[in-house]
């Protein structure tokens, strides 16, 4: 069983993750760290912190030998163990990574090229199946990208007889650069997010505050590890409490959602984050019998939800199927984050259970959060995100005014605390935008601050942050307003065989009006069973008993049409993108009996 080490919780004490892992390797060097599950079950491959520690030197060096301390270099690898390695061997070379995701299109390769660029980074950090999978398609991938291409296993491999004679640079401080953080909405022109050692201390030792990591504790994770939410809970929090992360790949879970579930009954999971959609799909999952050999889920005290916002319905839909499988309503845990605060600025307490109020749909429409019962016709459930802990403020502010919105009035998320990233990288004007922001006082002078702009609605009530959606996504139809997600849900709910987030609204203007548009992806079985006509009537009969809203234009698409960040979450701006651009493509299948 893994050890807290005494005192290595305090962020004075440990100033950066590779010193903490230098510590861990030390005390506890046979403690298994991480494992890799391949295929999402089989756990092959392993590394004890004793392990970890002595590759990640050795990268360390390595990179400090080419000259690359102090520079920045793109990260492509999948969800692994060499991910980790090389992630910290990094930062204790002072390397600033840029992890993305493997081009899965010859069109990926020119947002890579463009990071890269943004990056200031002249070198690819990879793994050799990478290398040859994208070469078998693409061809030189070094041609392709326009940048050097190191192979770090091989690297490693090659170094390791010369490590006694290769040096330590100097170690990295609190104030130097972690990671360059490029946000999932990052395509054409993409940002990345400076996030320092002093960041990724302070959020996590917050995220432990809230949902404490107890020595006996254990990570299962299937989020890329790329991502923040993934690289958080899957490589940083259990190296910050000294417990065992088992890892599988997105795409074992998206093939089979009970993998995850199985993994945590398997080995005692007792932290594991995830999007709302996916314990949506989990829920689905188990409703059509497919459940049975999940297992025990009684070790699970922290199911992280982090989606924004969290759909109510997803919270009980889930902890109702999955209770006579031992899951406790109260390890449900709603939270909200971003990369630009490093990622968790709230969270649901652990052991109580989710909270949610019901909004009138018609005030909502006009921009106010009012409370009503929950039997109200139309009401909307808004779920809790939970509290700050000390030394994270949130306020909500007028986007209109910048003055404070009293409670339970809706405006935009503002963010102060130490996890607050230092700035967008090479951009100063976008940077004071958004991460130093001031409010006005009653004299319409600069007031408190600075903070951080988040760019998402919410509301505050009985001290809880409440997300109502992304300012730049309320659709705004005959002077009301509208959030995307409650009539998307509308949409996925009106027909047996539509999926969890296989939805997207958004509006347009044609013909100097605005119209709705939906965008609902569907399968094969589902048009041949309903038809594509039949289809369209119950969505656009769903939106507007729901909403009383018209959508003036309902388009059927195939499964994976709807563009989605690596966590899967729906990207309504680039699906809006491609319907204006005419690539998105509608089902055309024949009517049941044709």
């Amino acid at each position: 069983m893994a050890t807290v080490l005494d005192g290595v919780r305090s962020g004075d004490e440990t100033p950066t993750l590779p010193e903490l892992l230098r510590l861990r390797g030390e005390r506890q060097p046979d403690d298994t760290a991480y494992v890799f599950l391949h295929n999402g079950e089989d756990p092959r491959e392993s590394l004890t912190y004793g392990e970890l520690a002595e590759a990640v030197d050795l990268r360390a060096r390595l990179f400090g030998a080419r000259g690359m301390s102090g520079q920045s270099a793109v990260l492509m690898y999948p969800s692994g163990l060499e991910f980790v390695r090389t992630l910290l061997g990094c930062m204790g070379a002072k390397v600033a990574a840029a992890p993305v995701q493997a081009p899965r299109h010859l069109k990926d390769v020119e947002r890579i090229r463009r990071i890269a660029q943004d990056a200031g980074a002249t070198t690819v950090l990879t793994e050799t199946s990478v290398r040859r999978e994208l070469e078998d398609r693409f061809g030189d991938l070094e041609d392709l990208l326009g940048l050097a291409v190191l192979d770090t296993a091989e690297l490693a491999a090659a170094g390791s007889d010369v490590m006694t004679s290769v040096g330590s640079g100097p170690a990295p401080g609190r104030d130097d650069v972690a990671l360059l953080q490029y946000t999932s909405g990052s395509t054409g022109d993409p940002k990345g997010v400076v996030v320092t050692h002093a960041n990724f201390l302070a959020n996590v030792a917050e995220t432990d505050a809230l949902w404490p990591c107890a020595p006996d504790g254990t990570v299962v994770n299937w989020l890329p590890l790329f991502h923040d939410m993934g690289m958080l809970f899957g490589v940083v929090m259990p190296l910050w409490a000294g417990i065992p992360s088992y890892l599988m790949t997105p795409a074992a879970f998206i093939r089979r959602p009970a993998r995850w579930l199985e993994a945590i009954a398997r080995f005692r999971g007792t932290h594991s984050a995830a999007p709302s959609f996916a314990y949506e799909l989990c829920a689905r999952m188990a409703a059509e019998g497919k459940a049975g050999g999940v297992g025990d889920l009684s070790s699970w005290r922290v199911a992280a939800n982090g989606a924004e916002p969290v759909r109510w319905h997803a919270i009980t839909d889930f902890t109702e199927v999955f209770a006579p499988h031992g899951f406790r309503p109260e390890a449900m845990c709603p939270g909200y984050g971003l990369a630009e605060n490093t990622l968790k600025v709230t969270g649901g307490d652990q052991d109580r259970e989710p909270t949610a109020v019901w909004l009138s749909a018609r005030a909502l429409r006009e921009g106010r959060a009012e409370i009503v019962d929950a039997r109200t016709p139309g009401a909307v459930p808004v779920t809790s995100s939970g509290r700050t802990v000390p030394g994270t403020e949130v306020r909500i502010v007028d986007p209109g005014t910048l003055r404070a919105c009293p409670p339970d009035v809706i405006g935009e998320i503002w963010v102060t605390g130490p996890c607050v990233a230092a700035e967008y990288r090479g951009r100063p004007k976008a940077s004071a935008e958004t991460f130093r922001a001031r409010m006005r006082d009653a004299d319409g002078g600069p007031g408190d601050g600075p903070y951080l702009r988040t760019g998402d609605l919410g509301f505050l009530h009985a001290g809880e942050l409440h997300v109502a959606g992304r300012f730049k996504d309320v659709i705004i139809y005959q002077g009301r307003n509208y959030y995307p997600q409650d009539v998307e849900l509308s949409a996925e709910k009106s027909a047996d065989g539509l999926h969890p987030n296989c939805a997207v609204a958004f509006a347009v203007e044609r013909d100097e009006k605005e119209r709705l548009v939906v965008v609902v992806e569907a399968d094969g079985r589902t048009v041949r069973a309903q038809g594509t006509e039949s289809l369209r009537e119950r969505i656009v009969r769903a939106v507007h008993d729901h909403h009383r809203l018209t959508a003036d234009t309902v388009l059927l698409v195939r499964r994976g049409a709807i563009p989605k960040t690596s966590s899967g979450k729906v990207q309504r701006r680039a699906c809006r993108r491609l319907y204006e651009e005419g690539e998105l493509a509608d089902l055309a299948a024949p009517s049941p009996g044709r």
